[in-house]
């Protein structure tokens, strides 16, 4: 911590360091098994997550927990399924991610890096913090507009709602 310290400066390790014990809070008051399965590391505001879990449905939660807490700027969501699909589908799935990160980075009028992209099984999952409904909408129409996407699933917030 130390060495951070020095290079980072002391307000963004603290604030890093709230942030990793708010995570930690969540992760015990809605799946106590997250906190084993489940590594995090807060980097400028930047969560990494990585580690296993078990069903879709936690990876997609400990990423939108990660998301309601004040400071974050961004989520990495490295945590591998331990249940296996398909390769079919599993190269569906990573070619539609791909090909919505591209098209949120390539909109002007969207700051990419504040958006979680999961998709699995057609299904894609949002989730991050948006300046604004029109910017939140934006996002969602790019990733309606993907050719494997069967379904959208929005826990994108506004950068005005309340977080902890």
């Amino acid at each position: 911590m130390a060495a951070s310290t020095t290079e980072k400066g002391f307000s963004t390790s603290v604030s890093d360091t709230v942030i990793e014990a708010k995570l930690t809070e969540k992760f015990i008051q809605k799946d106590v098994s997250l906190v084993t399965g489940v590594e995090s590391s807060v980097s400028n505001g930047a969560v990494l997550m990585t580690g296993k879990v078990d069903t879709l449905e936690q990876k997609i939660l400990v990423t939108r927990l990660a998301w309601e807490i004040r400071g974050v700027k961004e989520v990495i969501n490295e945590i591998q399924i331990v249940s296996e699909k398909s390769l079919k589908t599993t190269a569906k799935d990573l070619a539609a991610s791909a090909q919505l990160r591209a098209a949120l980075i390539g909109d002007q009028e969207i700051s990419s890096l504040n958006y979680s992209i999961d998709v699995v099984n057609g299904i894609v999952y949002l989730s991050g913090v948006a300046a604004d409904e029109k910017e939140r909408d934006r996002v969602i129409t790019h990733a309606q507009a993907l050719r494997f996407a069967k379904k959208v699933v929005n826990y994108i917030i506004l950068s005005t709602d309340k977080r902890d």
